[in-house]
């Protein structure tokens, strides 16, 4: 809701399966204790256009995600070369 009211629409979000400073936990199959250390996380990704876009997405993503605990979770910020849109061939910024 928050990346929304500051204007980013274009968000792909995954379900995918990770591991870090939480740890896991220890769940009972068939009667075998068994470590189970792959956690369910949601992906987001988000291309922006800017730096500025950047610096402004990255900081309310961490006042909204924020919660002092393990698994806040971490944000990576990267170069993309190009975008393109299939349908109509815009390239760069016109397809975003």
């Amino acid at each position: 809701a928050a990346l929304n009211e500051m204007g980013v629409h274009g968000i792909t979000v995954s379900q995918v399966m990770g591991c870090g400073v939480q740890k896991g936990y220890i769940n009972t199959i068939r009667g075998s204790k068994v470590d189970i250390n792959m956690l369910a996380k949601i992906k987001f990704e988000i291309v922006v256009s800017s730096k500025e876009w950047v610096d402004k997405t990255v900081d309310t993503i961490c006042k909204s995600a924020y919660t002092g605990s393990d698994g806040d979770g971490k944000i990576f910020v990267y170069d993309v070369d190009d975008a393109v849109r299939i349908r109509t061939g815009e390239r760069g910024y016109d397809a975003l």
